[in-house]
């Protein structure tokens, strides 16, 4: 299927790419009174010394709908795919700039995807998606039933060496984020069926927090399929995790990027996060 257009938001921790077809829409982070644009033209290294500075609970916003009809201009064929509806109302603003958008351009098609995650696993569904657009036969009205397919085998895993963010969003008390750091306990967590972080278990340093995060994958059903890992300032373990990895499961396709805005918010610095395909 030729001509379609694929727009993410800026969770998908990815950048806009003409020679994929892809437009990345960002979402903004607020730490204090101070506003951040999740694009190209983040400064990562100011953005994580704000936040760690801050003793105020950051903020997230969705994509304004004008952002994403921006994205969608002059396309017939778009699929959109987004963060997970039970974080952020990105979901609900780009359903609202479709229909909006159709109102203008009744013969054009538009699909929304909410991913029920972020980060690496919206990467590793969009790759699924370019993957689907490949056969000529697709019908675009079966296009939604087929990625909903292809996501049943999709995860999120996260390994945090820091829960001070969590802490002051309310999701933990402040005295487990201190004993936590102290005693350097990773959590490690999961994107729930519903859309939500869920915390798996926990690790005492960094390597048993890597065995145990290639167990749950294990867990999940991987069997050596596609794996994106993303790191906050740490790429030396998210390589140890690669190797551990490839050690198990020699032929799988494995990338390292570095996070942006939006996923280093969540994961802090230190931290990793995992999509991959059974």
């Amino acid at each position: 299927m030729e001509n379609v257009r694929l727009i993410v938001d800026s969770s998908a921790n990815t950048l806009t790419d003409p020679s994929r077809g892809l437009e990345v829409v960002p979402l903004t982070l607020t730490i204090g009174q101070e506003n951040w644009l999740d694009d190209e033209h983040l400064d990562m290294g100011a953005f994580l010394n704000k936040m760690e500075a801050s003793q105020e609970a950051g903020k997230t916003a969705a994509p304004s709908i004008q952002r994403w009809l921006d994205s969608l201009e002059g396309c017939e064929k778009a699929v959109i795919g987004t963060i997970t509806s039970g974080l952020s109302g990105t979901y609900s603003s780009a359903l609202q700039a479709r229909d909006i958008y159709l109102e203008t351009h009744p013969h054009a098609q538009i699909v929304v995807v909410d991913s029920r995650s972020a980060g690496q696993e919206l990467e590793v569904i969009l790759e699924g998606i370019e993957s689907i657009l490949k056969d000529d036969k697709l019908r675009f009205a079966d296009l939604k039933a087929r990625i909903a397919e292809y996501r049943t085998k999709t995860h999120l895993l996260f390994v945090l060496q820091s829960l001070r963010n969590l802490s002051l969003n309310g999701r933990v008390s402040p005295a487990v984020a201190k004993i936590a750091g102290m005693l350097k306990i990773n959590l490690i967590g999961t994107a729930s069926v519903d859309g939500d972080l869920q915390p798996l278990t926990k690790a005492r340093g960094m390597k048993k927090a890597l065995r145990e995060l290639v167990k749950q994958m294990k867990e999940e059903k991987y069997q050596g399929g596609r794996v994106v890992i993303d790191h906050c300032e740490n790429e030396a373990d998210a390589e140890k995790l690669k190797e551990l990895l490839l050690a198990e499961y020699p032929e799988a396709e494995i990338t390292i990027r570095p996070m942006r805005g939006l996923c280093s918010f969540y994961a802090e610095r230190g931290g990793l996060m995992v999509g991959f395909h059974n």
